[in-house]
Parts: structure tokens; sequence; C-alpha cells
């Protein structure tokens, strides 16, 4: 069986839609799992890849109902995660959010400096250091 989580993004488009486009979703994440698997999903969920969002696919629920997701990191071994990011109509492609990993992943990079940076600060500290004597 897999597992699922969900962005924050997510959990705030879900408390948007309406109860009959959650039993929707619902219906299709059904469908969905049934398929995982295999790999090969039924032509009627639409599921594809998201153009310019690597690693981002979606899933259609409805003629104008949407959901994206990723692939993530196993939480149980030999199980598929999926990490849902947004749900809603065909407008959440409009303005896709990154999800927290990437936000924490994004925020990690930048606390770590670059060699090209750690050089330019030993030179840096050298040149203080010759005009303090």
């Amino acid at each position: 069986m897999p597992t699922f989580a969900q962005t924050d993004r997510f959990r705030r488009d879900l408390a948007k839609l309406t109860a009959a486009q959650k039993a929707a979703f619902r219906a299709a994440v059904t469908k969905f799992v049934a398929d995982l698997p295999s790999g090969s999903f039924r032509p009627g969920l639409r599921v594809k890849r998201v153009q310019g969002a690597a690693g981002v696919f979606e899933l259609t629920w409805a003629d104008d109902g949407r959901a994206t997701f990723e692939y993530g990191p196993a939480v149980r071994e030999g199980e598929t995660h999926v990490v849902w990011r947004r749900i809603g109509t065909h407008d959440i492609f409009t303005r896709p959010d990154h999800t927290e990993a990437a936000a924490a992943r994004r925020a990690v990079e930048a606390a770590i400096p670059r060699e090209q940076d750690k050089d330019e600060n030993r030179t840096k500290v050298a040149s203080l250091g010759r005009m303090a004597r």
C-alpha cells in the first residue's frame, strides 16, 4: 500500500473544494492507488508529467479538476510514496508552488558556502590581518 504526504499548499487548496469535488478526488485516488503498482494508469486519470516542472505529475479527477504530485523517498521499504502538491481547477498550473522540501533544500544550499566563496573569504581575512599590523 503506498504512503502519502501533503504539502501545506495542498491542504489549503483542498479546504477550498466543495464536498462534491472532494468526493470526485477521493474516487480518482482509489483508481490511482489501484493502478500505482503497475505504473500504468487508466486513461481517464490522464496522469502525465507537468511541463517545466521536473519530477512533478498531474492527475485529472474531474473535467476541470487537477491534482499535482511527486514521488518522494519511500517511507516504508518497497512502497511508493506520493507527495500531493496542489489540487483544484486547471488554474493551479498558473502559479505552481515548490514543495517545502525544495524550499528547505534551497535554504541549506544557501547556508553552505561555495568553494569560491571560501577562497574569497580567506583572501579578505588575510587582507584584514595585514591591515591590522
